[in-house]
């Protein structure tokens, strides 16, 4: 399976603030989420999507303002702590350089440092095992999901697999894994950037432990159950896989990976469209969405002529374009497309597409193109 999402973790130094993670997928609005008709925010990650399932400066921003914020704005009111609050970040190109700036007037409390350029590995606090204590604990619940199905209905593990695992099983499992990462793994994961900060403890804090008292390694244990669990179902796997695999959702999509993943999407799509949920696009005369996008650029020209913030003005244009003026661009395309296929067909085959004159759009109008962001905008390579 190479159906993939991108998430992003973020919890307090002591390791009792988890705060609720974005996810970013490539459907905006997949056919198993019919039963929250569009309530996304009853799931307990910020929803968010593009073709590539990428992290965008635009949506790490909106996390920031929208969950980041208030979570931490909470957390410290109810522990009668000052309002103040420091966001660590690595130099991840999602990552907005001027992120500081892009915060709400109800946001100031929030200082926003970078860490040094390349110390991501060393001293990023996610990377120090958070990530991959909860890869393995979303592994893990993911078996024992397997062992259910087959325990308890007549699937087998392939038909489950390949038919009823979805983006929404998928969500469970997060939310199951985010949950089982514990205060001492988020809390010790600080120690590299904040010595002072993490003694050395035994049990969640509780005292320095005995030199004499047996550690058992928790990484170690969870491989275990991973391996047990999967020897359960029947799989040739050891400590090597799982550890490999953890690794492996780090690395990139080869050239015929991403070429599978593309037309797998294709195929969600065209599923998406037949299922009856989306608007009749015949219902929306070509010359109102003509209309509506000559309208936009005006709007555009405009914002971009007198607003005193070109980068808000950039990244705005570009986040109405890509998520909702390009549905309606995309019909003009393929009703253009079926117009030029049916003068084709009508002619008897004598007339070359090329030949054919495209329809014209209102005087003077022209389809708004995407406007060049200030900065690159990639996925963050330290989001699982």
């Amino acid at each position: 399976m190479k159906d993939r999402l991108t998430l992003v973790l973020c919890a307090n130094a002591s390791g009792d603030c988890k705060v609720k993670p974005l996810l970013v997928y490539h459907s905006e609005n997949p056919r198993v989420f019919k039963a929250f008709k569009g309530h996304k925010t009853r799931l307990n990650v910020m929803w968010r999507s593009n073709k590539r399932s990428w992290v965008t400066q635009i949506f790490f921003s909106e996390w920031v303002n929208d969950v980041f914020g208030p979570t931490v704005r909470n957390y410290l009111v109810d522990k009668q702590l000052p309002l103040k609050a420091l966001l660590v970040l690595d130099n991840a190109p999602a990552h907005p350089c001027q992120l500081q700036d892009d915060l709400f007037p109800e946001n100031q409390f929030i200082t926003i440092k970078f860490l040094p350029p390349n110390t991501t590995p060393l001293l990023q606090p996610m990377d120090q095992q958070v990530i991959a204590n909860f890869k393995k604990l979303y592994m893990k619940a993911l078996l024992e999901r397997c062992v259910h199905v087959i325990d308890t209905t007549e699937l087998t593990l392939r038909q489950f697999w390949k038919e009823q695992f979805n983006i929404m099983g998928a969500l469970r499992l997060i939310d199951k894994a985010w949950e089982g990462v514990s205060q001492r793994t988020l809390h010790s994961a600080w120690r590299n950037l904040w010595p002072e900060g993490v003694p050395e403890r035994d049990f969640e804090g509780f005292g320095p432990a005995p030199a004499s008292a047996p550690v058992d390694d928790p990484e170690a244990l969870l491989v275990d159950d991973i391996v047990a669990l999967g020897h359960t179902l029947g799989l040739e796997v050891d400590a090597a896989d799982v550890q490999e695999l953890v690794e492996e959702h780090s690395d990139e999509l080869t050239t015929e990976e991403l070429l599978e993943l593309q037309k797998e999407l294709v195929q969600h799509e065209v599923q998406e469209l037949s299922s009856g949920e989306e608007v009749c696009e015949d219902a929306i005369p070509s010359s109102e969405i003509r209309d509506v996008l000559g309208m936009f650029e005006k709007v555009t020209a405009f914002a971009e002529k007198h607003h005193p913030d070109k980068a808000v003005t950039t990244r705005c244009v570009n986040l109405f374009n890509d998520n909702v003026l390009s549905r309606f661009r995309d019909i003009l395309k393929r009703r253009q497309q079926q117009v030029t296929r049916d003068m084709v067909s009508g002619q008897g085959g004598k007339r070359r597409a090329s030949d054919i004159e495209p329809q014209p759009g209102p005087s003077g109008v022209k389809f708004p193109k995407r406007a060049s962001p200030p900065d690159p905008e990639v996925v963050s390579p330290s989001s699982p």
